[in-house]
């Protein structure tokens, strides 16, 4: 038997029981790698598929944006807000783009409009560390602006990638920006938020950004139906 039949059988019979990751030592060829090898730290990381491809992950794609120069934003971070979560989750967030406290912590939606999505979260019966957060841009735009076309374009790829990566049952757009430029319209979020779309065969439903919501608050109560509608989908218990 091949080696290359080999691992493709060994990636199957890992990923039935339950192992998703394979760390391969730096450097290391595929056909030069032996099970049992000395590893080292998380320089390549695969996740083996049924059909023995390797698949990309968060640690993978997040090393990439550890010096990303592709756009100006760079130059006034004080960190990259990669995103933060379960990298299985089932649920997905994105957002437009990290804001003071957030560049500052490297984690999104770290303020008070973070925490009304975790209000938001808690009430379908999941923690913050159940879903996964991210946002269009990694970089802090001046004053806290929405991203440019050409910004968001540059960080888009990134997050097509976290997507893949992570292959969440839904994903949750916050607020006009991250439903225009995830899906590549021009919409009105008051009068898009509620429905289905889809992008690359992942059902999408855009809702309100909660630092709108803040500022709205009377219009909660759209934010909690699609809420509803989301754990329906899930399947997830009814909210109490």
């Amino acid at each position: 038997m091949s080696r290359t039949v080999s691992r493709r059988i060994l990636a199957v019979w890992l990923r039935e029981v339950g192992v998703d990751y394979v760390m391969m030592p730096a450097g290391a060829s595929s056909s030069g790698t032996t099970v049992g090898a000395s590893l080292s730290p998380v320089s390549t990381v695969a996740m083996a598929s049924p059909s023995g491809a390797a698949v990309e992950t968060l640690d993978g794609i997040r090393g990439e944006l550890t010096d990303c120069r592709r756009c100006p934003l760079c130059a006034g971070r004080a960190t990259v807000v990669f995103g933060v979560g379960n990298p299985r989750a089932r649920l997905m967030f994105v957002g437009e783009g990290p804001g003071s406290e957030e560049d500052r912590l490297g984690e999104p939606f770290v303020g008070a409009a973070g925490k009304r999505l975790d209000r938001w979260i808690a009430r379908i019966g999941l923690r913050r560390e159940d879903v996964y957060i991210a946002n269009i841009v990694k970089c802090r735009p001046p004053g806290n602006r929405a991203p440019t076309p050409d910004e968001a374009k540059a960080c888009l790829p990134y997050l097509s990638r976290q997507i893949r990566a992570i292959r969440p049952e839904i994903v949750c757009t916050l607020g006009a920006t991250a439903l225009n430029f995830l899906l590549g319209v021009e919409e009105k979020i008051t009068r898009e938020r509620g429905k289905w779309r889809e992008r690359d065969g992942v059902p999408v439903l855009p809702t309100y950004h909660p630092a709108f919501i803040l500022r709205n608050a009377a219009r909660e109560t759209e934010v909690i139906e699609d809420f509803d509608a989301v754990a329906s989908r899930l399947r997830l218990p009814p909210a109490k």
